[in-house]
């Protein structure tokens, strides 16, 4: 559409764009038209063009969490790049929902800021983090949220919440309940440490992905959440499913919470081995596993 290439720029809009360009799973269908959104500004103009136009609006991250169907998603999917990141005092900085959580990791060991590390190797963006509340070794983006500021698509407002009011809790928040709204900033809470105490837990959180995780294909990091009184990757290993293939789709033989694509898996390949290795543990433990993977497009 003209009234996006104006705003935007004709390379922020791309046409009938292929989501498995911009999924770490490397899978999806088509989406109608994909814009790439780097200020609060366009992003407001762009929502008010796609509702005038009846256009679906769907938002995305680095796309690090996600699975398309192999039918794609109809409407628009806007991906809000603007990254910046301001320190508003010693220990809170404001950072935009676009920027990459390694790349925030590294400014705050520059700072000597300590809070974010077990984000360092989550290969997503501070928004996509916030609206799962990613965590992992023990944190959690609530830990370190001060408040979100957000765009309201319904009428097309920026509004501020507070972590109180944010619901967070295991890989799930306010924003997973109404996606109306589309985070575009967020202050954050760390604490003075040197940068030797700062890399050493950068160093040993990356160290232990290495040795646990299936880091040499494309997935979406873990696809199954963690049980309530069990380990769901533990339960999935015994159901001896490690390693178990549907097309190109695999049941990780390294961390068996992972679903990996081996090359030319479609998001059917994924879908399905989801919903097998769901049947196979509930079949042996009597025990439903929930995926933490968002899908799209369905």
């Amino acid at each position: 559409m003209k009234e996006f290439e104006e705003i935007l720029g004709t390379e922020n809009v791309l046409y009938n764009e292929p989501m498995s360009k911009h999924t770490s799973f490397k899978v999806g269908g088509n989406v109608d038209i994909f814009l790439k959104v780097n200020s609060f500004d366009k992003l407001q103009k762009i929502i008010e063009i796609s509702k005038a136009n009846n256009l679906p609006i769907t938002v995305v991250g680095n796309g690090s969490n996600l699975l398309v169907s192999d039918k794609g998603i109809r409407g628009v999917v806007i991906k809000y790049i603007a990254d910046n990141c301001e320190y508003l005092s010693s220990d809170i900085i404001e950072v935009e929902a676009g920027a990459i959580n390694g790349a925030i990791a590294y400014g705050l060991l520059n700072k000597e800021l300590s809070g974010f590390e077990f984000a360092s190797g989550i290969p997503g963006t501070i928004g996509g983090a916030i609206f799962m509340n990613a965590g992992a070794y023990g944190s959690e983006m609530k830990d370190i949220v001060v408040d979100v500021t957000y765009l309201d698509i319904g009428d097309n407002r920026i509004k501020t919440i507070e972590n109180k009011d944010c619901e967070f809790s295991y890989r799930s928040s306010f924003f997973c309940k109404d996606e109306s709204k589309i985070i575009v900033k967020a202050k954050l809470k760390l604490t003075k440490a040197t940068k030797q105490e700062i890399q050493s837990k950068m160093d040993e959180y990356r160290e232990k992905r290495i040795e646990t995780q299936p880091l040499n294909y494309p997935s979406a990091g873990s696809t199954f959440k963690r049980g309530n009184g069990f380990v769901t990757a533990r339960l999935i290993d015994e159901a001896g499913l490690k390693g178990y293939k549907i097309g190109g789709a695999q049941v990780s033989e390294k961390h068996a919470g992972f679903i990996i694509n081996t090359g030319d898996a479609t998001a059917k390949d994924v879908l399905d081995l989801i919903d097998y290795v769901k049947q196979k543990v509930y079949e042996k433990f009597n025990v439903k596993i929930e995926t933490e993977v968002r899908i799209l497009g369905i």
